[in-house]
Formats: structure tokens, C-alpha cells, sequence
């Protein structure tokens, strides 16, 4: 796999805490990422999996937590991670209208998985959270797959692309290109070393509002570039996903979550009406065996007096991951000639020269 040049490279480093050996969600141990790409004319969408632990995941569900920041969106699942907060699929992530489709494929995984699902036990909860990609693809043609699921989930590995792949191929993010990107943070508290991940499919902003590292770069953008005729109302989305191996309850994975929000302003967003905000969060610490028999199961708690550094943690971590995002995607022309330039193509406008 081919290195991408990524936010840190260009000399912006994003807060002050440690990144992970890959600065990624698959920093924390047994989270994986596979994605499905589909890139011909006017289709520019595909599938992003995340396999939250090596195991099985219905068997052996993890504890985790939503938080909708702003609700238009159409993701499926959120309900009973809210209710009963416990995540027991991996997550996809595709373009609106093909939300249907995933569910349909990740319940067939799933299936096919865990032959008592329906039978001798309940049914299964799939988890999809979705973007409208249709500025630059050709979303009313329906074109991810159930294959293409099932691809992104036999793809999954701790090393990934971010940018323009997967479900990310065809998102806009401040007016510019946005899509899959990906950072992570560690810190060490009594004696005890902890990974937090975030990926986010970035799909909101106006380019005016653009931030890097406290630097309105979305203003000296607008000042020059004569493309952009009439101003575009912010009607995006973001999906966050942030995963760790730190020992956690449902509410306090809820309020990391809350968090990921202060992450997403800091790039200068202001949260339109049309546009999806959503957080998820999982730890890898905690499980629960599906057919658990005991009556009383033990769950590790994380000392708050210490969780600002998780807060932080998360914070700096989805900053980083929407510039990811928009350093690693190209400049793409989609559906009806309609284009989203590169974050790189305006380098000049954060990056200062010796």
C-alpha cells in the first residue's frame, strides 16, 4: 500500500499528546479497516468496514455508546447501542441511499457467521452510518452492492488507506474534498499504557469556515478562488468513530463521545441544520458473551478523576482525523462535471516556508 502523505507531514501537528505507532483507529489492538471502492464516471461511492475485535462479534459484544450531534441522517442501529449499550456487528459506512443495502449484507454476514441468530436466539442488530456523497456521485444510481460489504469486511486490516477510498470516494468536506480519515492518541496512567482511535467519514462545512491549526485558511481560499460563484448552504455530514482499549461504562463512553464534537468545530464547522452528526464509541476492555449465564458480571470502570485526558485525547484526535481526511484525498470530478478540489492544491495557505 502505497504511504499517503498525511497532516503531520505538511508540519501541522494537532495538540499536544502522543499519536499512536500508526496515528490511526487501528492503534487500538484488534480494531481493523477494509474498504470497497467504486470509481467509474459518474459513480464515486463505496464502503467502509470496521471490525471493532478479531472475534466474533455477536458471541462477544462490546460495550459503546452513541451521541447524535446533529440528527439528519439516516444510520441504522443507533437505537439499541443506545438502550442496551452494547455493539455486537462490525460498522459500515456508506453513501445515504445505500444504507438499505449494507444492512441487508451485514445481516447475511452475520447469518452466515452465527447459525442460532433467529433460530435458538434473537436477531442481530447492524450497525450503519451513512453520508450523502450525491454532489459527486451519482447516488440515485444505487450502485454499492451487497459484494462490495462483504469485500470491505474481507479487506480489513490494521493498515488502511484514508481520503478519497471506500465510503469516502465520492464526500465533500468544506466545499473541498473530504472523506475517510484517521488519527489516534496514547497516554499512560498508573503505570498503565491506553490507545484511543478515531476514523470519520467527513462529509460537511463551507469552505469559507475552514480552520488548520487555528489558522482560517478557509478565508484566504475564498479570497482567490474564483470557481465559487454562489455560496453553497452546509448540508453535510460527519460520522465518528472512535474506538479504545480503556475499561469503560456506556456513560462514560457517551461522554467521550459528546467530546468528538469540540474536534469537529475546531476545523471551523458551526453544526448546520441539514447536516448528520454522529459518534460512536467502543472499548475493547469490556465484553459480554452473548450467552452469558452469571447473574452478576463484572465490568472495569475508568477513574474519572482522570478522563480530561480521555476528553483531550479525542478531541485532538477528530481534529486530526477530518484534516486527514481532506490532505489524503485527490482532486475529483464526479457526477455532471461537478468537482471538489484537493486540501493539497492550497498548501501554500497553511504551510509556512523557511
Amino acid at each position: 500500500m502505497k504511504k499517503q502523505k498525511r497532516i503531520a507531514d505538511y508540519g501541522i501537528l494537532i495538540g499536544q499528546m502522543e499519536r499512536g505507532a500508526l496515528n490511526a483507529i487501528t492503534d487500538v489492538p484488534g480494531v481493523k479497516v477494509g474498504h470497497c471502492t467504486l470509481d467509474e464516471g459518474s459513480v464515486k461511492t463505496g464502503v467502509t468496514a470496521i471490525l471493532p475485535h478479531e472475534g466474533n462479534m455477536f458471541q462477544e459484544k462490546l460495550v459503546a455508546a452513541c451521541h447524535v450531534i446533529n440528527g439528519f441522517g439516516k444510520s441504522v442501529g443507533l437505537v439499541q447501542v443506545e438502550e442496551m449499550g452494547t455493539l455486537e456487528t462490525p460498522i459500515i459506512l456508506t453513501n445515504t441511499l445505500s444504507t438499505g443495502t449494507a444492512v441487508e449484507a451485514l445481516v447475511r454476514y452475520m447469518l452466515k457467521e452465527n447459525k442460532d441468530i433467529g433460530r435458538e436466539t434473537g436477531t442481530v442488530n447492524p450497525v450503519v452510518c451513512e453520508c450523502n456523497d450525491g454532489f459527486l456521485n451519482d447516488i440515485r444510481g444505487l450502485h454499492v452492492k451487497e459484494e462490495n460489504i462483504f469485500s470491505a469486511l474481507a479487506r480489513a486490516d490494521k493498515e488502511f488507506e484514508e481520503g478519497s477510498v471506500g465510503a469516502g470516494r465520492g464526500m465533500s468536506c468544506y466545499q473541498l474534498k473530504g472523506g475517510i480519515g484517521s488519527a489516534s492518541r496514547v497516554f499512560t496512567i498508573g503505570g498503565e499504557k491506553f490507545v484511543l482511535g478515531v476514523l470519520v467519514l467527513s462529509n460537511f462545512g463551507e469552505k469559507g469556515d475552514l480552520v488548520i491549526d487555528g489558522l482560517k485558511v478557509g478565508r484566504k481560499i475564498v479570497e482567490v478562488e474564483s470557481s465559487l460563484k454562489e455560496k453553497e448552504q452546509e448540508q453535510g455530514s460527519i460520522i465518528v468513530i472512535i474506538s479504545t482499549d480503556i475499561p469503560m461504562t456506556e456513560r462514560q463512553l457517551k461522554r467521550v463521545c459528546r467530546r468528538a464534537s469540540v474536534g469537529i468545530t475546531r476545523t471551523g464547522a458551526y453544526i448546520g441544520n441539514g447536516s448528520g452528526e454522529i459518534a460512536l464509541a467502543f472499548t475493547t476492555a469490556n465484553r459480554f458473551s452473548h450467552y452469558e449465564d452469571r447473574a452478576v458480571c463484572p465490568i472495569g470502570m475508568f477513574n474519572e478523576n482522570h478522563i480530561n485526558v480521555v476528553f483531550r485525547g479525542v478531541v485532538e484526535a477528530t481534529e486530526e482525523a477530518v484534516l486527514n481526511s481532506m490532505i489524503c484525498a485527490e482532486t475529483t470530478i464526479g457526477r455532471d462535471g461537478n468537482i471538489r478540489r484537493s486540501l493539497k492544491e492550497y498548501e501554500s495557505f497553511f504551510v509556512c516556508s523557511d
